[in-house]
């Protein structure tokens, strides 16, 4: 029988006092499932996991507070930076507060990471129940914007912001659970729930991930999953075990042939026609034409970067401050007027960072991505993260650095949701020697 137990967090480890503790988990853990279910109350949940994980945090985490704490105060001077020059050269276009949350929400794994633990078992508790909220959400969206509007071909976003971010996140999900599949399909107890589990969360991701009809999403999973199976291809050669490979490969193959045939065939013509719909733009971006590029959805993203371009030119270093995206979208005087009202992004998210941070906030972005990845390497190559967890980091990265050159979505509350809930998952991983009373030698190291 399953014990209850086993599917609550753990607390052990722990330093700070134990009502402290419980209140910094379970507020977490009740955050991720209602994030997409009730945001409202998600919220409340976030700043009361925030405080109380940012205070232990400065209080017990002695030995792994510096580097991160450094991050977040680097990030933090760049905004006050950029926001102070604006002051003094452009007052008109600044904002009354420099909007330090902007970026500063990019750390709430701190929070994450610490209130997880090191453990790998609250990790995926966490992830599953992230997950599991979104789908419930899923469920709850209106007639019209839900899994049976979806099956008629119309476009769904399952009321979560707007489509493109629905589909995003049922692309993460697919990643997990391909890159997680040995744990359900290992030998053990409830091996075939489990593996029932697993068919039926692939057949919500793929299905997902279709009727959401989102490009960027599509070429994004597509280019994570390719390198995934050229990893496992690379290490299965290496290690002489391509017979057992194909065997795999063969059947995941045909299960995918087979349901991507079911789905595109009760789609009927909708998910051709939003595959062929921007092909005349894509020609002409192919044969340099870019001043003859319509308002379509490439067009606009196109148009915006090169009007975003033309800003960053003026200022590139420092860049325009927390309001640089919608100076863009505001007062290039070349655009539309109908494109300047409806959009207030750029759809990209580094370009988004140069405009409003210059060269400078790229740099901060840059060490940030250093260190996490830093961190998982080291985490993995000490034996502290399981080698499923860092495959997953690694497509992750991959996934999220593609998808967000073509939609911004770390501009946004669901993808710094999921920038927080994955990466937090990892450096969770990197303190775990910490949380584990190692050595001083490990202690050290997890310094750097």
């Amino acid at each position: 029988m399953l014990q209850l137990t086993k599917v609550f967090p753990t607390t052990q480890g722990r330093n700070e006092p134990s009502w402290l503790a419980y209140l910094g988990i379970f507020s977490l853990f009740f955050y991720a499932f209602c994030k997409f279910v009730w945001e409202d109350f998600s919220d409340n949940l976030e700043n009361i996991f925030i405080l109380t994980g940012l205070v232990s945090f400065c209080i017990y985490g002695k030995g792994i507070r510096k580097t991160p704490l450094l991050l977040l105060l680097m990030f933090i001077l760049v905004q006050l930076l950029s926001w102070s020059l604006g002051l003094w050269q452009y007052p008109q276009w600044v904002t009354d507060d420099p909007r330090i949350k902007d970026l500063a929400k990019l750390f709430i794994f701190i929070s994450i990471a610490w209130w997880l633990g090191g453990s790998t078992r609250n990790t995926f508790i966490l992830w599953g129940v992230a997950f599991l909220g979104f789908i419930v959400a899923t469920l709850l969206a209106p007639a019209e914007n839900g899994w049976l509007a979806g099956f008629t071909g119309e476009r769904v976003g399952f009321g979560i912001r707007n489509n493109q971010h629905a589909s995003m996140l049922f692309g993460v999900f697919l990643l997990g659970m391909l890159c997680f599949f040995q744990r359900f399909w290992k030998v053990g107890e409830y091996r075939f729930i489990r593996i029932c589990f697993w068919v039926l969360g692939v057949l919500i991701a793929i299905t997902g991930v279709m009727l959401g009809q989102t490009r960027a999403v599509w070429l994004s999973t597509i280019i994570a999953i390719s390198l995934g199976a050229l990893i496992i291809i690379t290490a299965a050669v290496l290690k002489g075990k391509i017979k057992h490979l194909l065997l795999y490969a063969c059947a995941t193959a045909l299960a995918l042939i087979v349901l991507i045939s079911v789905i595109g065939a009760t789609l009927g013509d909708s998910l051709g026609e939003r595959v062929l719909k921007e092909s005349e733009v894509i020609s002409k971006l192919i044969d340099g034409q870019f001043t003859e590029v319509p308002y379509t959805s490439i067009g606009i993203r196109v148009n915006s970067w090169v009007a975003a371009s033309q800003w960053i030119a003026e200022r590139p270093v420092t860049g325009w401050g927390p309001k640089g995206r919608d100076l863009v979208m505001s007062e290039t005087d070349w655009m539309p007027d109908w494109v300047l009202k409806e959009f207030g992004h750029l759809h990209n998210y580094f370009l988004e960072t140069w405009v409003e941070y210059g060269l400078i906030g790229l740099l901060a972005l840059g060490i940030l991505t250093l260190w996490i990845g830093r961190a998982t390497w080291l985490a993995w190559r000490g034996g502290a993260m399981p080698t499923d967890i860092a495959f997953f980091g690694l497509l992750f990265f991959v996934y999220w650095v593609v998808i967000n050159q073509i939609e911004s979505y770390n501009s946004f509350s669901t993808g710094q949701f999921v920038h927080n809930v994955i990466v937090g998952g990892l450096i969770t991983h990197y303190w775990r020697t910490y949380f584990n009373n190692s050595d001083k030698d490990s202690r050290k190291q997890l310094q750097g």
